[in-house]
């Protein structure tokens, strides 16, 4: 499954509040001076949201600007048809399903990668390409094309995408998903063009098909996971491999997510990944859902950090002890997670959406898991399941839902406790509010897809 929600990177002053926090500032960029967050492009101090928003033609990212509290009503539309954006609008482009914001060029303001991953490039079909949004005043301004190191049919170019400042240079960089390989892009990044360095991480009968960009080993280098299929003459599986950040990445462990016997079937994860210290140890640790486990039932798997990167590891599924509910086909458990520290304990937590669960005789009603973070790691002692017949929580329950498709972690109003949204299909998306004893339903509120759809974990 294609991710296509958004990746982002901010300066380093200001990477311990991006997860689980919404600070806001109200003095405007300083001049050459990177920006403070890399979703805020207009540089007013304000995280933005940018969602993917289907066209007849093409696809393009809608922005809305954000405000003290929250998404505001000015909004602005990127297509390929935009002025000063590289390209044509093309039927199943799809430009803007994955994206991934940093500031890149260092001016103060927020910009925006895009990809097209079906897009045709010199004859080569769904070669894929990947475009730099430049942020402005006004927002969004231009755009300049990435070079591809791998063009070729069905490369589909910029299938995932995440920034960070790889090298501890004080620049942000991006890796792209390209030709099933990953590639890192260093250098200069300039309305005028983007050179510099380009590694390639890659290796026999390994597939990449995403990325996970976080500091694990607590330098101040960013370190990435690569998630790729793994094909034997016996099997086919999906692993996670870590790469020390550095001048050039080092190679490190791999972690097996899947392995399905037999050279048939898919081990693609499918799921959702990213990087947070849930043992407030300093070092980042590394999760990954994997909806497809075990006919879909899915399952967590956890990749704790330290000096020397990951290091030891934990599974979780609905057969974990503490957590609710019990692992049947297609519950799709760990299709979708977000980090925040719910309670303010200083321990990061973890949202699990498990958007197929049956809720009585409703099908695919979907449901998210909280789990709690500690000095031992997660745990399911103490987590929290909530569905739309969990009292107080807005709407019903109704098949097809898939509540818990999407879900984030973040804190909305300043309280120092991450507050958990919530996507469904069928009813508004709900805002859940973090307090000093976990998730609480008391006050929920519906709130905009945009929230969850647009903006960053």
């Amino acid at each position: 499954m294609r991710r296509t929600h958004l990746r982002f990177a901010v300066a380093a002053t200001a990477a311990a509040a991006m997860i689980g926090g919404l600070l806001t500032v109200t003095a405007g960029p300083v001049a050459a001076a990177a920006a403070k967050y890399g979703d805020d492009f207009n540089g007013d101090g304000y995280r933005d949201y940018a969602e993917y928003t289907y066209q007849p033609v093409g696809g393009g990212v809608v922005i809305t600007f954000g405000t003290a509290s929250g998404p505001g009503t000015r909004t602005q539309t990127v297509t390929q048809a935009s002025a000063g954006v590289p390209g044509a609008a093309e039927v199943d482009d799809a430009f803007g399903e994955v994206r991934a914001a940093a500031d890149l060029n260092a001016d103060g303001y927020g910009d925006l990668a895009v990809s097209a991953v079906h897009e045709d490039v010199d004859g080569k079909e769904s070669q894929g390409a990947v475009t730099v949004l430049w942020g402005s005043a006004s927002g969004l301004s231009g755009g300049t094309t990435l070079p591809n190191k791998a063009p070729d049919s069905w490369g589909g170019m910029g299938s995932d995408l995440a920034t960070g400042d790889f090298n501890g240079d004080g620049r942000q960089e991006l890796a792209v998903v390209n030709a099933n390989k990953a590639f890192v892009h260093r250098g200069t990044f300039a309305r005028s063009g983007i050179t510099g360095t380009v590694n390639t991480l890659d290796r026999s009968g390994f597939y990449a098909t995403a990325l996970i960009a976080g500091k694990v080993d607590g330098d101040a280098r960013t370190d990435l996971v690569v998630i790729g299929d793994v094909v034997t003459d016996t099997l086919i599986g999906s692993d996670a491999w870590y790469f020390k950040g550095g001048s050039t990445f080092t190679p490190g462990r791999t972690l097996r997510l899947e392995s399905v016997s037999g050279n048939s079937g898919q081990a693609d994860r499918g799921g959702d990944g990213l990087i947070a210290d849930f043992d407030k140890d300093g070092y980042g640790d590394i999760a990954v859902g994997t909806q497809i486990h075990d006919g879909y039932r899915g399952r967590v798997s956890v990749w704790y950090g330290s000096s020397t990167g990951p290091s030891t590891g934990a599974r979780f599924t609905q057969a974990t002890s503490g957590v609710a509910g019990t692992p049947e086909a297609d519950d799709s458990f760990g299709s979708a997670l977000s980090a925040g520290d719910v309670n303010g304990d200083g321990y990061k937590d973890l949202a699990i959406g498990v958007y197929g669960e049956a809720i009585g005789t409703v099908s695919y009603a979907g449901g998210v898991h909280v789990l709690r973070g500690g000095s031992p790691g997660l745990t399911g002692t103490g987590s929290q399941f909530f569905d739309r017949s969990t009292a107080g929580v807005p709407g019903a329950v109704e098949s097809s839902d898939t509540f818990g498709h999407r879900v984030l972690l973040r804190d909305v109003n300043g309280d120092g406790r991450a507050d958990l949204h919530i996507a469904g299909a069928m009813s508004p998306g709900v805002r859940l509010l973090g307090s000093a004893s976990g998730v609480t339903t008391t006050s929920a509120t519906a709130v905009s897809e945009t929230v969850l759809h647009g903006t960053v974990r």
